[in-house]
């Protein structure tokens, strides 16, 4: 089985991770599960998001194997050193009852990410095909697809705030993902936090002139602000709240 690859993306600030976790929640609640939920941004918090505690990242699993001396004294009985790295792999995946969690993490060593990127790329590889959604999110560069770490792209949401600027960032997204011939079969913009739900004609003209295709748009809600200030999680708002409820429909127009 191969799953429905969703890829979230957009710059910080703009409620990405917080969209994802939401549509994660949805997919979840309309049970299109089971759903394998990948936090690929190295500033992790889409575990907060959705309200899962993480003891082990991938990146903390590569800065022991690479940087800890006396990892050889761990090693269990009658076990080889490749054989415990896969362990430690598979006690990162975070299982739960409406989806599975695997967060990337940030790597504190030298270098750049080629390691740990490559150890993602094994993991989603390893336990895509026991899933019917892979939602994952990106961190803003959207660096992790353009490396390939995905096996494709179905459906590609770029998030962006109520602001030019923010659909401007959008807009070079899109551009890169064009350029560089990812080819999703849906790339579509969703527009977060727009105040009473609206948006005025300057964003608009803005949306036109990049060439981006606007899903829908969610709009600025007191009760995320309250749960996310609090640290509680915001996937876990009530149904019947206006973001849950104009991202069900927006979702619906995809078929999801």
């Amino acid at each position: 089985m191969k799953p429905i690859v969703i890829a979230v993306a957009g710059k910080g600030g703009t409620g990405k991770t917080t969209t994802c976790g939401l549509i994660i929640q949805h997919l979840a609640d309309t049970g299109k599960g089971p759903i394998l939920a990948v936090d690929a941004d190295p500033n992790s918090n889409l575990n907060e998001v959705l309200g899962v505690d993480v003891e082990l990242t991938l990146g903390e699993i590569r800065e022991k194997l690479q940087f800890q001396d006396s990892f050889a004294d761990e090693l269990p009985p009658n076990m080889t050193k490749q054989e415990y790295t896969e362990f430690m792999f598979g006690d990162a995946l975070i299982e739960g009852d409406d989806y599975d969690l695997l967060v990337m993490g940030r790597t504190q060593g030298a270098g750049c990410y080629c390691y740990i990127n490559g150890v993602l790329k094994a993991q989603i590889d390893k336990y895509q095909s026991g899933y019917r959604f892979l939602v994952v999110d990106n961190e803003a560069g959207l660096e992790h697809i353009s490396r390939g770490l995905l096996p494709r792209i179905d459906i590609l949401l770029l998030v962006s705030d109520a602001s030019r600027r923010g659909v401007q960032a959008a807009g070079r997204a899109a551009e890169m993902v064009r350029d560089q011939k990812l080819n999703p079969k849906v790339m579509k913009l969703i527009v977060n936090r727009a105040p009473e739900g609206r948006l005025d004609e300057g964003v608009l003209a803005e949306i036109e002139k990049q060439g981006l295709d606007l899903l829908g748009v969610l709009p600025q809600d007191e009760t995320i602000y309250q749960y996310d200030a609090a640290g509680r999680p915001s996937s876990t708002v009530p149904k019947d709240n206006p973001v849950r409820k104009a991202l069900s429909d927006i979702l619906a127009k995809i078929d999801l």
